[in-house]
C-alpha cells in the first residue's frame, strides 16, 4: 500500500513583463504617494512618558539572531510579505499568502492539514511575534487569517538562535497588528467565486487624553465553498490588543485572539491517481474522496502579555508570555488502496471512518536583555535571554460499532456512498507533552568599519513524555535531551550599498517518526552554511539578494514502508544533503511601482548520492509587480506569477512543470472608498497542487470583488 495512512498524515510571463514595462514609462510628475517595500510601518510605543509616537522600522527583523538588524545586515535570507501585498492579492488564508514567498513550497495535500518546505526540508517552526513551538511532524492544521497580521516573515536556512531546535529549512514568523497613534480604521466586504462571503473590520482607538494608551480591534469572518465537491470552510477570527505606558520607562502590551475554523466535507488523505497499468488517471478538478457527513472543526484561543522596560539609554529588558488553548472535533473518511493504485475501471478503493476529539495547551515564557556596549573603541550589540516552552496534547478516538462495507464504488463517487457508521465508546489514542528550556546569547561585534561578526550560543534541554500527537508505538518515558548549538556569521560592507555575508549554524531536531519496530527515531543532527551578497539600489528602495546555501542533515526520518498489520507507515534515518542558490529582488523601481522577484534552485541527495524527495520542486520562480496607471491615477493594477519545475512521487502521481498567474485591479472611488477585483489562476490552468501523499487538484480560475471603506 503506497498511500500514506491517515493517522500518520493521514501566456503569463508576458503579462507581467508588460505590466512592469508600462509602469517604468510613467511621468515623474505624478502626485500619487510613493509606495516602497523598504519598510512596513510598525507602530510602537516609545519609552517616553505620557506619549505614544509612531516609529518607522526600515527592513528590521530579529531574523535568526534575536538582534535588531536590518534585513540587509542579517547573514541569512529573509523575505517579507507585507499587509499591502496580502490585501492586493486577496490572500486571506495563510496557505495562499505563503505561496507568495520566495523559496517556500506549500504542500496542501489534504484540505485541513498542510506541510511547508524550504530548501528541500519540512519547515518545522512557526512563530507569532518571534515565539512558538515546533510543528508536530512539520504539519500545520487549519489556516491563520492573515488580516490579523502586519506582515509575514520567511527566514530561510537554519533556525539559529530562534529555538535551538530545528532543521535547515527555515522559520515562518507572523507579526501581529499593534495599536497605532491615530483613531480610525476600515471595513472590508468581499464576495467571490464558490459562494465566498467575507466581512472584516480593523479599528484603532486612542484611549487616554494624553495618548499614552491605545487599543486595536480586528475582526474577520469568511464563509466559502470550494472547487472540491461539497467542501465548505467557515472561519471566524477576533483579535484585541491594548498597549501603553507603565511609569516613565515601561511599555505594557496585552492581547487576546481567538479563531474558530469549521470545515464541512473535508478530504482526509489525497486522491489515488495511479492505475494498475501504470497510467495516471485524470478526473475533474472537483474530485474528492470525502463523504457528506464528515467535518473537521478546530478552535484556538491565545492570550499574550509583553512588558518592555528601558534600563538605560542603551539597555532594554523584555518579558513575553503566550498562553494558547486549542480544541478539535472530527468525523473523517479515508479512501485508500492496498496496492497503491486503482484498477483499470477506477475501482479498488476502500473506506475507513474515523472520529476524534482533542485538546492542546501551550505556554511560552521568554525573558531577554538587549543592548549596546563599548569595547575597543567601538559600540557593539548583544542579547541574552532564557525561555521555557511547554505543550500538552490529548486525543480521544471513537470506536466503530457498525459500518457499511469498506468496498467503495468506482471513483469518482458521490458524497453519500458510505453512510455514517454507528460510533462506540471513545478512548485515549494519544496523550503526550514536551517542554523546552533554553538559554541563548548572541552579539554583533563591529570589528572594523566594514567588517562585523555575529556569534551566538543556544543551550537547550528538551523533555518529552507520553506519546507523539499521532499515537501508537513505544511510549516515551521522560525522554530528555540536552544540546548546545553555536551560530556564527560575518558581514562585510563592500560599498555603502553592497554587503557580503557568510553564516554557519548547527542544526538539531527531535523526531516524532518511528522505525519498523515502533521506536522513535533518534534526533536529527547536522549543519547549515550560507554565503551571499546583498545590495540596495535606487536610494535604498530596492533590495537584491544572492544566496548560496548548503545543508547536511544526518539521520533524517524518511518514509521506508507501510506496516499493514499495525496500519502505519514506518521510517528509516537517512543522511540527506541540500545545496543550491536563491535570487531575490524586492522593492520599488518607481515612485508608484513595486516588484518582487524570487528564484530558487536546489539539489537534494540521499546517502547514495542520488536524488531524494522527488516531490519537492527543484526550481521555483515567484514574480509580483503592481503599479498605478499613468492615465488614470486612481487605478492600481498588479499581477503575480508562480512557476515550478516538474515533480513526482515514486509509485505515485506526476505533475509537469506549470505556471499560475494571478491579477488584481483596485480603483479609488473616493478618499475613503476603494473597490478591488482579484482574479486567481487567470488562465484557468489545471494542475495538481501536490503529489507528496497522493494528489489534490488545484483550484480553477476564481474571482472576487471587495469594497474597502476607511472609518
Amino acid at each position: 500500500m503506497k498511500t500514506r495512512h491517515p493517522l500518520l498524515f493521514t501566456r503569463s510571463t508576458c503579462a507581467l513583463a508588460t505590466l512592469v514595462a508600462m509602469s517604468t514609462s510613467q511621468a515623474q510628475t505624478q502626485t500619487t504617494p510613493a509606495q516602497t517595500s523598504e519598510a512596513t510601518s510598525l507602530q510602537e510605543t516609545t519609552l517616553k512618558p505620557f506619549v505614544i509616537t509612531g516609529k518607522r522600522e526600515r527592513r528590521i527583523s530579529k531574523g535568526a539572531t534575536h538582534l535588531d538588524l536590518e534585513i540587509k545586515d542579517t547573514p541569512q535570507t529573509i523575505s517579507t510579505i507585507d499587509k499591502d501585498t496580502l490585501r492586493d492579492f486577496g490572500t486571506t488564508g495563510s496557505n495562499d499568502a505563503l505561496r507568495l514567498g520566495t523559496g517556500l513550497n506549500v504542500d496542501e495535500w489534504e484540505t485541513n492539514r498542510t506541510s511547508y518546505t524550504a530548501r528541500g526540508f519540512d519547515v518545522m517552526l512557526t512563530q507569532i511575534d518571534g515565539l512558538g513551538m515546533t510543528n508536530d511532524w512539520g504539519l500545520v492544521v487549519g489556516q491563520q487569517d492573515t488580516y490579523l497580521f502586519d506582515k509575514i516573515e520567511l527566514i530561510r536556512g537554519a533556525n539559529g538562535l530562534l529555538t535551538g531546535v530545528g532543521n535547515a529549512s527555515g522559520t515562518i514568523n507572523y507579526v501581529r497588528k499593534r495599536p497605532t497613534n491615530k483613531d480610525g480604521g476600515e471595513v472590508i466586504a468581499t464576495l467571490g467565486s464558490n459562494s465566498q462571503k467575507r466581512l472584516a473590520l480593523d479599528y484603532n482607538k486612542i484611549l487616554t487624553e494624553d495618548g499614552s494608551w491605545a487599543a486595536r480591534l480586528v475582526v474577520a469572518h469568511e464563509d466559502k465553498d470550494s472547487h472540491l465537491r461539497a467542501l465548505n470552510d467557515r472561519r471566524s477570527s477576533l483579535y484585541g490588543v491594548v498597549e501603553g505606558q507603565v511609569s516613565r520607562d515601561g511599555v505594557l502590551t496585552l492581547g487576546l485572539s481567538t479563531q474558530d475554523n469549521r470545515q464541512r466535507a473535508p478530504m482526509w488523505g489525497s486522491l489515488t491517481l495511479t492505475r494498475s497499468d501504470g497510467m495516471q488517471a485524470e478526473f475533474d478538478s472537483s474530485a474528492s474522496t470525502s463523504q457528506d457527513w464528515t467535518y473537521w472543526n478546530t478552535r484556538s484561543t491565545t492570550a499574550f502579555a509583553e512588558y518592555t522596560h528601558a534600563l538605560s539609554p542603551d539597555w532594554e529588558a523584555k518579558a513575553s508570555y503566550n498562553h494558547t488553548r486549542g480544541s478539535s472535533a472530527t468525523k473523517l473518511f479515508y479512501a485508500y488502496t492496498f496496492t497503491g493504485s486503482l484498477n483499470a475501471d477506477d475501482t479498488g478503493l476502500y473506506g475507513w471512518p474515523y472520529r476524534s476529539e482533542g485538546e492542546s495547551r501551550s505556554d511560552i515564557l521568554d525573558v531577554s536583555l538587549t543592548g549596546r556596549f563599548g569595547a575597543f573603541g567601538r559600540q557593539h550589540d548583544a542579547v541574552i535571554g532564557v525561555s521555557h516552552s511547554k505543550q500538552d496534547s490529548l486525543t480521544e478516538a471513537y470506536a466503530v460499532s457498525s459500518a457499511p462495507s469498506s468496498v467503495l464504488p468506482a471513483f469518482p463517487y458521490a458524497g453519500n456512498v458510505y453512510a455514517e457508521p454507528v460510533w462506540g465508546a471513545k478512548s485515549v489514542s494519544a496523550d503526550g507533552n514536551q517542554g523546552i528550556t533554553r538559554l541563548y546569547a548572541s552579539t554583533r561585534l563591529l570589528l572594523t568599519d566594514r567588517l562585523k561578526g555575529i556569534a551566538g550560543l543556544n543551550a537547550i534541554r528538551l523533555k518529552r513524555d507520553g506519546t507523539a500527537i499521532y499515537g501508537g508505538g513505544t511510549q516515551l518515558d521522560n525522554e530528555t535531551t540536552e544540546k548546545v548549538s553555536p551560530y556564527v556569521g560575518m558581514t562585510y560592507d563592500i560599498t555603502p550599498d553592497t554587503l557580503a555575508y557568510a553564516s554557519y549554524s548547527d542544526i538539531y531536531q527531535a523526531q516524532d517518526q518511528r522505525d519498523v519496530n515502533g521506536a522513535f527515531l533518534a534526533p536529527m543532527k547536522g549543519l547549515n552554511t550560507e554565503v551571499g551578497l546583498k545590495a540596495e539600489w535606487l536610494d535604498r528602495k530596492l533590495l537584491t539578494t544572492l544566496a548560496v546555501f548548503s545543508a547536511k542533515q544526518k539521520g533524517l526520518a524518511t518514509e521506508a514502508g507501510f506496516d499493514a498489520v499495525a496500519q502505519r507507515s514506518y521510517y528509516a534515518p537517512k543522511d540527506v544533503s541540500s545545496r543550491g542558490f536563491e535570487l531575490e529582488a524586492t522593492g520599488s523601481i518607481h515612485a508608484d511601482t513595486r516588484i518582487t522577484a524570487g528564484f530558487t534552485s536546489l539539489k537534494l541527495t540521499g546517502p547514495d548520492g542520488g536524488d531524494i524527495y522527488e516531490w519537492i520542486p527543484r526550481r521555483t520562480l515567484k514574480l509580483r509587480a503592481d503599479t498605478r496607471v499613468p492615465m488614470l491615477p486612481a487605478l492600481r493594477v498588479g499581477s503575480g506569477l508562480r512557476w515550478q519545475s516538474d515533480t513526482f512521487k515514486t509509485g505515485g502521481a506526476r505533475q509537469d512543470a506549470y505556471t499560475l498567474v494571478d491579477a488584481f485591479a483596485a480603483y479609488e472611488l473616493s478618499s475613503a472608498a476603494t473597490v478591488r477585483l482579484n482574479v486567481n489562476n487567470l488562465f484557468d490552468r489545471k494542475y495538481l497542487r501536490t503529489v507528496q501523499y497522493g494528489a489534490i487538484y488545484g483550484a480553477p480560475r476564481t474571482a472576487s470583488v471587495s469594497l474597502e471603506y476607511k472609518l
